[in-house]
């Protein structure tokens, strides 16, 4: 902080102030990672989360994870955050050997029941056209946006579920 801006005024804001003051000399350079520490995420989530919490959206995701777990260990299940009303699930992992067993469904019904709990306005997801879109429609979502060639030839299919009944409204698509 330079000493020029407000005060923390949350426990959210207080958590993201850095606890030393550097002067930058120099513009940083860029690296690749591999996958992000929780620390490391934190340090990179912190802009974001300071100016969304200045328009009095706080950014504060809270992590939901489902296992499928058997004697061997576990071996597929469910990554969701919950932010800003609204689950979003970002990995639906099912076996092949367990496929066709209605644990997919069961995975879903589980995170929206947790994302009920947590008064979500509802849980989205994305999925590729050559994966399963078909499977979303079926337990009750509506596609809003399509990400046409990722991968060419392919779309990236965005899908949601309104918990109080409403239809998602229609949308365009992305290009």
């Amino acid at each position: 902080m330079s000493g020029l801006e407000a005060p923390p005024s949350s426990d959210h804001d207080i958590a993201m102030t850095q606890t030393m003051t550097l002067t930058p000399t120099a513009l940083p350079v860029i690296e690749r990672l591999d996958l992000p520490s929780t620390e490391l995420r934190g340090h990179i989530v912190a802009p974001l989360a300071e100016f969304s919490t200045k328009k009095d959206f706080a950014f504060a995701p809270r992590y939901v994870t489902l296992a499928l777990k058997d004697e061997a260990g576990v071996d597929g299940g469910l990554i969701a955050q919950v932010y800003w009303d609204w689950m979003h699930v970002e990995i639906l992992a099912v076996p092949e050997r367990w496929r066709g067993r209605g644990l997919g469904r069961a995975l879903m019904e589980k995170a929206e029941a947790i994302a009920r709990d947590e008064g979500c306005t509802g849980v989205w997801v994305d999925t590729y056209s050559f994966q399963s879109p078909g499977f979303y429609e079926a337990i009750g979502y509506a596609p809003f946006g399509r990400l046409p060639d990722y991968p060419k030839g392919e779309s990236r299919v965005f899908f949601a579920k309104l918990f109080n009944g409403d239809k998602m409204p229609e949308s365009g698509r992305a290009a």
